[in-house]
């Protein structure tokens, strides 16, 4: 008599992880993350500070979306919207060098930082729900 126990674990994680595995990712509950937030360039930088923010944003591991919107009705007004795959991409993206050498280059173009939120992105385009 075979023992049922290890064929029906096998059997669930090649039916639960192994997907996953197949791409080489180990299982684990991991949420997105998301933030919103708006930046005041200094008069007449909008474009400058456009520029650096969007240049290298391909290259983040684990960035979902990065997207720069201009505020409409404020001529410095920046909006940014981020998605990544869990909150340490997030978090692990502010250490690389690009980003760092960004941040202390975009400082100068920074008149403020009007809003900041924090989300957990649960539908839309690119979103599994």
């Amino acid at each position: 008599m075979i023992d049922r126990r290890p064929v029906l674990a096998g059997l669930a994680l090649a039916m639960l992880g192994g997907p996953a595995l197949a791409r080489g990712e180990w299982m684990e509950e991991v949420e997105p993350y998301g933030l919103i937030g708006k930046i005041k360039a200094q008069p007449g930088k909008r474009a400058e500070l456009i520029a650096l923010l969007s240049g290298g944003t391909g290259d983040m591991p684990g960035c979902v979306a990065y997207l720069i919107g201009e505020d409409l009705k404020d001529a410095e007004g920046i909006w940014i919207t981020e998605i990544w795959k869990s909150r340490q991409y997030h978090a692990d993206s502010l250490k690389l060098p690009a980003v760092q050498a960004a941040i202390a280059k975009g400082r100068p173009l920074i008149a403020g930082f009007e809003t900041h939120v924090e989300t957990r992105p649960v539908a839309g385009v690119g979103i599994r729900g």
